[in-house]
């Protein structure tokens, strides 16, 4: 999802680098994306060993969208961090990407590359120590203070998507709604976000864009199907409205 919601974000590239057991299955749902096979852990995710590959990937690349379907098995876990260190071109660190980093905000902070997070409460509760009732309380505030200390530009999800810069301007975007709130959903604004950071937006403007884009897209859908069935593939089929009302 996060692959093909890049795509119709306007790449006119994109390679998707999965655990080699789950190639056959990828090359199949994902035609327009270019899969690359990576060695596995004993548990069909990312090893560690694939570091090389995804680097030489990484000189081919605008920007990294790292997170969505990667576990937090200890290997994968090493990678991550490893990845941090290694990686240069813009990353969006999302889902299993933000929870192999629970506790170690020094790795996002020292990262060479610009990077964007994006947690929803429980992920960010994970990252900063503080509970997901104290972060809803004021979303805000938790924004703010993560990206601070992060030096990461945050896009915290939710009601009202909250948008922090490291540099101090915070964004809260008005689109979307309650029918949003399903598995996947979050993979597809991970891939809108990579798509802008790849076309060149900095990383607090292509936060900002790609919340209200990712919104748009859902109330579109929600308003075409009902917010009760509205699934996550259904934000990917509305995306082409959405950029069309825009040009």
């Amino acid at each position: 999802m996060a692959a093909l919601s890049a795509l119709r974000a306007g790449c006119g590239l994109v390679h998707l680098a999965i655990p080699a057991g789950l190639n056959p299955i990828l090359q199949r749902r994902a035609f327009e994306a270019v899969t690359h096979p990576l060695p596995e852990t004993p548990t069909g995710s990312i090893a560690v060993n694939s570091l090389g590959i995804i680097r030489a990937l990484e000189r081919q690349a605008d920007a990294v969208c790292l997170g969505p379907g990667l576990s937090t098995h200890a290997g994968t876990r090493k990678l991550v961090h490893a990845l941090l260190k290694e990686l240069s071109q813009p990353l969006v660190i999302d889902a299993d990407g933000l929870n192999n980093l629970a506790g170690r905000l020094e790795l996002i902070s020292r990262a060479r590359s610009p990077v964007v997070l994006t947690p929803h409460p429980g992920e960010m509760s994970r990252l900063t120590g503080v509970s997901t009732k104290k972060v809803s309380r004021d979303r805000n505030g938790a924004a703010r203070k993560l990206a601070r200390r992060s030096g990461a530009t945050v896009l915290l999800k939710g009601h009202r998507t909250v948008v922090a810069s490291p540099a101090g301007p915070l964004y809260i975007n008005h689109t979307g709604n309650p029918g949003m709130a399903t598995a996947g959903s979050g993979d597809v604004l991970s891939g809108i976000l990579g798509a802008f950071l790849a076309k060149g937006a900095p990383p607090f403007e292509a936060a900002c864009w790609a919340a209200y884009i990712h919104g748009r897209a859902g109330d579109r859908a929600a308003r075409a199907l009902g917010k009760t069935a509205l699934i996550a593939r259904d934000l990917i089929e509305y995306l082409p409205q959405v950029f069309k009302s825009l040009e």
